[in-house]
């Protein structure tokens, strides 16, 4: 487990000593929940425990949901109908389920720029990162999947749109879109893949939770001053940390159900609010919605796709470079896509000796406008291509862009950072007093 020294799990009773010789199980889960945890954690530490309950909380719904559901073209509307009316509820299943992916994203958003902000991303804790953008990733996959299963209008165009992407690649993109969606369009064989597929994901995102989970539990916590617990002896770590249980069990679950109550509030009050009107009319493969928006979790690269069109230089450039094989949708995928590798490269692309943002004043300037950056494009998304629409979602990609290529190398070289507390200790001692 953890490199921290600490009380490691001995068995006391026979039983106890007869299962840890053949499956050391309680050892695993006590030495997991007595990790020892920097003490100085702030409130930015608490969507793990969120993100872990919207996981379960999907599974176990979509468990349920997929005994009702009716993966067909021509069924698969009515049994979401029929869930909503008949099935004892039925409605409250689907509420949650719907909203909790929502959930799901929000908690994701922020641990995702906690990460940024406090430097969690830097060594040791690089595989722990890319491990996140994994299940990032498997995240997007399973709620875009699991947004065509209702068979309404944004869920038959929504998938076209997104397939299509495919498409786009050049020699190869026309064969992975018929493979991707069974046949030629989108029709049965596509809801019966992506129904399977959208089954088969949470389980796959599970498994790299628990990767997850145990690359951070070996290198130990990062925290607010991106101090390293001292781990020369038992006493000295002993300053700098808490037992995981109670200290943070407690104040994660406290958050949890603050979280929660404000969740309940919105699927009991206002369950269809982050949702799409337009996919409460069944699908009509002849009849296109005036505009094809993607869930809102999706908007942002949805807005770096659309930024990208025929008249901008950079894409005109590539087409002139490639000999026309990279157009405007084309390269317009590539960035999307590219949005999301560089945020996986951030360990690379950083170049600063000073992990945590908190003591980075140039730095925090730049990432105040990230988060704005990423509020913009998450509204230029949902807005029309026409009009001063596109110049703001292309200027929002261009500094996405700039912060990780461009901005993130040179703060490392021109900034000096301010200096941290020597321990995790002196920073508690700082904030809370002597104890």
């Amino acid at each position: 487990m953890s490199g921290i020294p600490h009380d490691h799990y001995e068995p006391k009773t026979g039983f106890e000593k007869w299962l840890h010789s053949r499956l050391p199980i309680v050892g695993l889960v006590y030495d997991t929940i007595m990790i020892p945890t920097p003490k100085n954690l702030n409130w930015m530490w608490i969507w793990g425990i969120v993100l872990a309950f919207c996981l379960v909380l999907q599974i176990v719904t979509g468990i349920v949901l997929a005994m009702h559901y009716t993966p067909h073209v021509d069924l698969a509307f009515a049994s979401v109908e029929h869930i909503m009316r008949d099935v004892n509820g039925g409605h409250m299943l689907r509420y949650l389920h719907a909203n909790g992916a929502s959930l799901f994203f929000i908690a994701v958003y922020i641990h995702i720029f906690r990460g940024l902000y406090y430097g969690s991303y830097k060594a040791p804790r690089e595989v722990t990162w890319i491990i996140g953008m994994l299940i990032y990733l498997a995240m997007m996959a399973t709620a875009f999947m699991g947004y065509v299963l209702p068979w309404g209008q944004m869920s038959f165009w929504g998938a076209t749109v997104i397939t299509g992407l495919f498409g786009a690649i050049p020699f190869i993109g026309e064969s992975i879109q018929h493979w991707l969606l069974g046949g030629p369009a989108v029709d049965n064989a596509t809801l019966n893949r992506f129904f399977s597929l959208h089954y088969l994901l949470p389980f796959v995102i599970a498994a790299l939770v628990a990767i997850h989970i145990w690359a951070f539990h070996t290198t130990g916590n990062g925290n607010p001053t991106g101090v390293e617990v001292r781990r020369g002896s038992k006493e000295e770590a002993e300053k700098d940390t808490l037992p995981f249980w109670p200290y943070f069990v407690i104040k994660d679950l406290f958050a949890l159900a603050v979280v929660l109550l404000v969740f309940f509030a919105i699927v009991g009050f206002m369950p269809n609010y982050l949702g799409e009107p337009d996919n409460y009319i069944e699908a009509n493969p002849l009849a296109t919605p005036a505009h094809i928006v993607p869930e809102w979790y999706f908007l942002p690269f949805y807005a770096i796709l659309r930024a990208f069109t025929a008249d901008v230089w950079v894409v005109q450039l590539a087409n002139w470079v490639s000999f026309g094989i990279i157009d405007a949708k084309f390269f317009g995928v590539i960035a999307m896509f590219g949005a999301i590798a560089v945020m996986a490269l951030v360990p690379w692309l950083d170049t600063s000796s000073m992990r945590s943002g908190r003591f980075r004043p140039m730095f925090k300037w730049w990432f105040a406008l990230l988060v704005i950056d990423f509020l913009v494009l998450m509204w230029g998304g949902s807005r029309p291509t026409t009009g001063i629409y596109p110049i703001i979602s292309l200027i929002g990609a261009a500094y996405w862009f700039g912060y990780f290529l461009v901005i993130l190398p040179l703060l490392g070289v021109f900034e000096k950072p301010d200096t941290p507390p020597a321990t995790i200790e002196d920073d508690f001692n700082a904030h809370y007093g002597h104890h």
